[in-house]
Protein backbone atom coordinates (compact mmCIF):
# COMPACT_ATOMS: atom_id res chain seq x y z
CA UNK A 1 0.00 0.00 0.00
CA UNK A 2 2.63 2.24 0.71
CA UNK A 3 4.34 1.31 -2.64
CA UNK A 4 1.26 2.63 -4.10
CA UNK A 5 1.18 5.57 -2.17
CA UNK A 6 4.37 6.75 -2.76
CA UNK A 7 4.01 6.08 -6.57
CA UNK A 8 0.31 8.18 -6.50
CA UNK A 9 2.38 11.13 -5.10
CA UNK A 10 5.24 10.89 -7.30
CA UNK A 11 2.93 10.66 -10.30
CA UNK A 12 1.37 13.73 -8.93
CA UNK A 13 4.32 15.86 -8.19
CA UNK A 14 5.41 14.93 -11.88
CA UNK A 15 2.22 16.05 -13.52
CA UNK A 16 2.25 19.07 -11.55
CA UNK A 17 6.14 20.17 -12.49
CA UNK A 18 4.87 19.41 -16.35
CA UNK A 19 1.74 21.81 -15.77
CA UNK A 20 4.04 24.75 -14.24
CA UNK A 21 6.52 23.81 -17.07
CA UNK A 22 3.81 24.59 -19.43
CA UNK A 23 2.63 27.97 -18.22
CA UNK A 24 5.67 29.26 -19.90
CA UNK A 25 5.29 31.66 -23.02
CA UNK A 26 8.61 32.96 -25.06
CA UNK A 27 7.87 36.19 -26.61
CA UNK A 28 10.50 38.04 -28.43
CA UNK A 29 10.92 41.84 -27.57
CA UNK A 30 12.99 44.61 -29.04
CA UNK A 31 16.02 45.12 -27.57
CA UNK A 32 14.94 48.90 -27.18
CA UNK A 33 12.16 47.27 -24.73
CA UNK A 34 13.80 45.42 -22.92
CA UNK A 35 16.53 48.62 -21.89
CA UNK A 36 13.53 50.70 -21.00
CA UNK A 37 13.10 48.37 -18.00
CA UNK A 38 9.68 48.40 -18.13
CA UNK A 39 9.68 44.33 -18.69
CA UNK A 40 11.20 44.73 -14.24
CA UNK A 41 7.41 45.98 -14.04
CA UNK A 42 5.02 43.98 -16.16
CA UNK A 43 6.30 40.30 -15.65
CA UNK A 44 6.62 40.31 -11.73
CA UNK A 45 2.25 41.48 -11.69
CA UNK A 46 2.16 38.82 -14.45
CA UNK A 47 3.56 36.22 -12.90
CA UNK A 48 0.94 36.62 -9.78
CA UNK A 49 -1.79 37.62 -11.79
CA UNK A 50 -1.92 34.79 -14.54
CA UNK A 51 0.80 31.70 -13.13
CA UNK A 52 2.39 32.55 -16.46
CA UNK A 53 6.15 32.85 -16.78
CA UNK A 54 7.20 35.05 -20.10
CA UNK A 55 10.79 34.33 -20.90
CA UNK A 56 11.90 37.03 -23.21
CA UNK A 57 13.99 36.42 -26.41
CA UNK A 58 15.81 40.19 -25.95
CA UNK A 59 16.33 41.14 -30.09
CA UNK A 60 15.56 43.51 -32.80
CA UNK A 61 12.53 43.94 -34.94
CA UNK A 62 13.83 41.64 -38.14
CA UNK A 63 15.35 39.01 -35.98
CA UNK A 64 12.20 38.68 -33.36
CA UNK A 65 9.65 38.33 -37.19
CA UNK A 66 12.41 35.81 -37.92
CA UNK A 67 12.04 33.71 -34.72
CA UNK A 68 8.28 34.24 -35.30
CA UNK A 69 8.40 32.80 -38.81
CA UNK A 70 10.86 30.16 -37.44
CA UNK A 71 8.09 29.01 -34.79
CA UNK A 72 10.88 29.55 -32.15
CA UNK A 73 8.41 32.46 -29.73
CA UNK A 74 5.21 32.00 -28.98
CA UNK A 75 4.35 35.98 -29.63
CA UNK A 76 6.81 39.18 -30.52
CA UNK A 77 6.76 42.50 -29.09
CA UNK A 78 7.98 44.46 -31.94
CA UNK A 79 8.09 48.32 -33.32
CA UNK A 80 8.20 48.24 -37.33
CA UNK A 81 4.76 48.72 -38.48
CA UNK A 82 4.92 48.17 -42.49
CA UNK A 83 7.38 44.74 -41.26
CA UNK A 84 4.46 43.84 -38.54
CA UNK A 85 1.48 43.87 -41.45
CA UNK A 86 3.69 41.93 -43.48
CA UNK A 87 4.11 39.14 -41.16
CA UNK A 88 0.58 38.96 -40.35
CA UNK A 89 -0.48 38.94 -44.23
CA UNK A 90 1.74 36.40 -44.90
CA UNK A 91 0.46 34.14 -42.13
CA UNK A 92 2.88 34.20 -39.55
CA UNK A 93 0.75 36.36 -37.50
CA UNK A 94 -2.46 36.12 -36.35
CA UNK A 95 -3.25 39.80 -35.86
CA UNK A 96 -1.98 42.78 -34.92
CA UNK A 97 -2.54 44.50 -31.51
CA UNK A 98 -1.15 48.22 -30.67
CA UNK A 99 -0.42 48.28 -27.47
CA UNK A 100 1.69 51.40 -26.50
CA UNK A 101 3.86 53.82 -28.00
CA UNK A 102 6.57 56.88 -27.40
CA UNK A 103 8.94 58.39 -30.06
CA UNK A 104 12.01 58.27 -31.24
CA UNK A 105 14.72 61.25 -30.34
CA UNK A 106 17.53 62.68 -32.45
CA UNK A 107 20.62 62.52 -29.71
CA UNK A 108 23.99 64.01 -30.71
CA UNK A 109 27.06 65.62 -28.68
CA UNK A 110 26.01 68.78 -26.96
CA UNK A 111 28.08 71.40 -29.14
CA UNK A 112 25.75 69.91 -32.10
CA UNK A 113 28.41 70.74 -34.62
CA UNK A 114 25.61 69.88 -37.67
CA UNK A 115 23.36 72.15 -36.06
CA UNK A 116 20.45 69.81 -36.11
CA UNK A 117 18.71 71.57 -33.29
CA UNK A 118 17.35 74.56 -35.71
CA UNK A 119 16.36 71.92 -38.27
CA UNK A 120 12.82 72.08 -39.04
CA UNK A 121 12.20 67.94 -39.58
CA UNK A 122 13.57 64.71 -38.91
CA UNK A 123 14.84 64.52 -42.62
CA UNK A 124 16.20 67.96 -42.32
CA UNK A 125 18.49 67.31 -39.34
CA UNK A 126 19.54 64.08 -41.01
CA UNK A 127 21.16 65.88 -44.36
CA UNK A 128 22.51 68.85 -42.31
CA UNK A 129 24.45 65.69 -40.49
CA UNK A 130 25.70 63.69 -43.75
CA UNK A 131 26.44 67.50 -45.21
CA UNK A 132 28.70 68.41 -42.26
CA UNK A 133 30.35 64.80 -42.36
CA UNK A 134 29.62 64.46 -38.69
CA UNK A 135 30.32 61.06 -36.95
CA UNK A 136 26.63 59.30 -37.08
CA UNK A 137 26.53 55.54 -35.13
CA UNK A 138 23.52 53.43 -36.80
CA UNK A 139 22.45 50.46 -34.84
CA UNK A 140 22.97 49.07 -38.30
CA UNK A 141 20.73 45.29 -37.15
CA UNK A 142 17.92 45.22 -38.78
CA UNK A 143 16.15 46.31 -35.77
CA UNK A 144 12.63 48.32 -35.48
CA UNK A 145 14.80 51.74 -34.73
CA UNK A 146 17.23 51.02 -37.63
CA UNK A 147 14.50 50.46 -39.98
CA UNK A 148 13.06 54.04 -39.31
CA UNK A 149 16.21 55.51 -39.45
CA UNK A 150 16.60 53.98 -43.09
CA UNK A 151 13.26 55.26 -43.88
CA UNK A 152 14.59 58.82 -42.29
CA UNK A 153 17.60 59.15 -44.16
CA UNK A 154 15.55 57.90 -47.75
CA UNK A 155 13.08 61.02 -46.97
CA UNK A 156 16.30 63.01 -46.57
CA UNK A 157 17.40 62.01 -49.73
CA UNK A 158 20.90 60.93 -48.14
CA UNK A 159 22.44 57.24 -48.96
CA UNK A 160 24.32 57.39 -45.84
CA UNK A 161 26.05 53.76 -46.57
CA UNK A 162 28.19 55.54 -49.34
CA UNK A 163 30.28 56.68 -46.50
CA UNK A 164 30.10 53.76 -44.25
CA UNK A 165 33.53 53.62 -42.35
CA UNK A 166 33.58 57.13 -42.63
CA UNK A 167 31.51 59.86 -40.87
CA UNK A 168 28.55 56.89 -41.13
CA UNK A 169 29.11 53.90 -38.84
CA UNK A 170 27.29 50.67 -38.16
CA UNK A 171 27.33 49.07 -34.92
CA UNK A 172 25.42 46.08 -35.21
CA UNK A 173 24.23 46.30 -32.12
CA UNK A 174 21.54 46.70 -29.90
CA UNK A 175 20.44 50.54 -28.56
CA UNK A 176 22.80 50.41 -25.48
CA UNK A 177 25.42 49.54 -27.17
CA UNK A 178 24.89 51.61 -29.94
CA UNK A 179 24.66 54.84 -27.60
CA UNK A 180 27.96 53.84 -25.56
CA UNK A 181 29.68 53.54 -29.20
CA UNK A 182 28.37 57.18 -29.51
CA UNK A 183 29.26 58.61 -26.27
CA UNK A 184 32.68 57.42 -27.18
CA UNK A 185 33.03 58.86 -30.19
CA UNK A 186 31.05 62.46 -29.72
CA UNK A 187 28.71 61.00 -32.52
CA UNK A 188 24.66 61.67 -33.63
CA UNK A 189 22.53 58.67 -33.17
CA UNK A 190 18.75 57.91 -33.46
CA UNK A 191 17.25 56.64 -30.08
CA UNK A 192 13.97 55.43 -28.71
CA UNK A 193 13.25 57.39 -26.31
CA UNK A 194 12.76 55.26 -23.46
CA UNK A 195 16.11 53.65 -23.70
CA UNK A 196 18.08 57.47 -23.75
CA UNK A 197 16.07 58.12 -20.47
CA UNK A 198 17.63 54.41 -18.93
CA UNK A 199 20.65 55.11 -20.14
CA UNK A 200 23.66 55.48 -17.80
CA UNK A 201 26.24 57.09 -19.28
CA UNK A 202 25.21 59.96 -21.58
CA UNK A 203 29.28 61.68 -21.48
CA UNK A 204 28.23 64.91 -23.25
CA UNK A 205 25.30 63.21 -25.49
CA UNK A 206 21.88 65.33 -25.13
CA UNK A 207 18.48 65.12 -27.27
CA UNK A 208 19.20 67.62 -29.93
CA UNK A 209 16.14 67.20 -32.40
CA UNK A 210 12.24 65.82 -31.44
CA UNK A 211 8.71 65.94 -32.01
CA UNK A 212 8.83 65.48 -35.61
CA UNK A 213 5.39 63.14 -36.12
CA UNK A 214 7.98 60.66 -38.17
CA UNK A 215 9.22 60.14 -35.13
CA UNK A 216 6.10 58.19 -33.65
CA UNK A 217 7.40 54.57 -32.04
CA UNK A 218 4.16 52.34 -32.30
CA UNK A 219 4.85 49.01 -30.37
CA UNK A 220 2.54 46.07 -31.17
CA UNK A 221 1.81 42.34 -30.35
CA UNK A 222 1.73 39.81 -32.37
CA UNK A 223 0.90 36.10 -31.55
CA UNK A 224 2.52 33.52 -33.73
CA UNK A 225 0.19 31.46 -35.67
CA UNK A 226 -0.79 28.28 -34.73
CA UNK A 227 -2.04 27.24 -37.82
CA UNK A 228 1.74 27.47 -39.04
CA UNK A 229 3.36 26.46 -36.14
CA UNK A 230 0.92 24.19 -34.02
CA UNK A 231 3.22 23.56 -30.80
CA UNK A 232 2.66 27.09 -30.14
CA UNK A 233 0.74 28.25 -26.79
CA UNK A 234 -2.03 29.86 -28.14
CA UNK A 235 -4.01 30.13 -25.13
CA UNK A 236 -1.57 31.48 -22.93
CA UNK A 237 -0.28 34.05 -25.68
CA UNK A 238 -4.48 34.95 -25.96
CA UNK A 239 -3.78 35.73 -21.85
CA UNK A 240 -1.13 37.45 -22.14
CA UNK A 241 -2.41 39.79 -24.83
CA UNK A 242 -5.78 40.44 -22.21
CA UNK A 243 -3.44 40.99 -19.67
CA UNK A 244 -1.31 43.32 -21.42
CA UNK A 245 -4.36 44.84 -23.16
CA UNK A 246 -6.43 45.29 -19.52
CA UNK A 247 -7.06 48.25 -17.47
CA UNK A 248 -4.51 46.90 -14.93
CA UNK A 249 -1.82 46.16 -17.60
CA UNK A 250 -2.20 49.33 -19.61
CA UNK A 251 -2.36 51.96 -16.56
CA UNK A 252 1.37 50.17 -15.25
CA UNK A 253 2.85 50.71 -18.72
CA UNK A 254 1.26 54.56 -18.30
CA UNK A 255 2.45 55.62 -15.10
CA UNK A 256 6.18 53.60 -15.56
CA UNK A 257 8.99 56.71 -15.67
CA UNK A 258 12.04 57.76 -15.19
CA UNK A 259 13.32 61.17 -13.75
CA UNK A 260 9.81 61.98 -13.39
CA UNK A 261 9.61 61.86 -17.25
CA UNK A 262 6.82 58.77 -18.96
CA UNK A 263 8.70 56.30 -21.33
CA UNK A 264 5.68 55.39 -22.96
CA UNK A 265 1.59 56.07 -23.34
CA UNK A 266 -0.83 52.76 -23.14
CA UNK A 267 -3.00 53.03 -26.36
CA UNK A 268 -4.33 49.60 -26.56
CA UNK A 269 -7.58 49.59 -28.78
CA UNK A 270 -10.39 47.22 -26.26
CA UNK A 271 -11.41 44.27 -28.49
CA UNK A 272 -14.97 45.38 -30.20
CA UNK A 273 -14.06 49.17 -29.74
CA UNK A 274 -14.53 51.53 -32.78
CA UNK A 275 -12.09 54.37 -30.93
Amino acid sequence: MRRILTAVLMVLAWAGLAQAQEKVVRLAVTTSFHNSGLADVLLPEIRRDLGLEVQLLVVGTGQALRLGRAGDVDAVLVHSRAAEEEFVAQGWGTHRREIMYNDFVLIGPEEDPAGIAGAASAAEALRRIAAAEAPFVSRGDDSGTHRRERALWKAAGVDPTAASGGWYREAGAGMGATLNIAAGMGAYVLSDRATWLNFGHKDGLKILFEGDPALFNQYAFIPVNPDRHPHVKADLVAALEAWLTSEKGQALIGAYEIGGEKLFVPNARQEGSDG
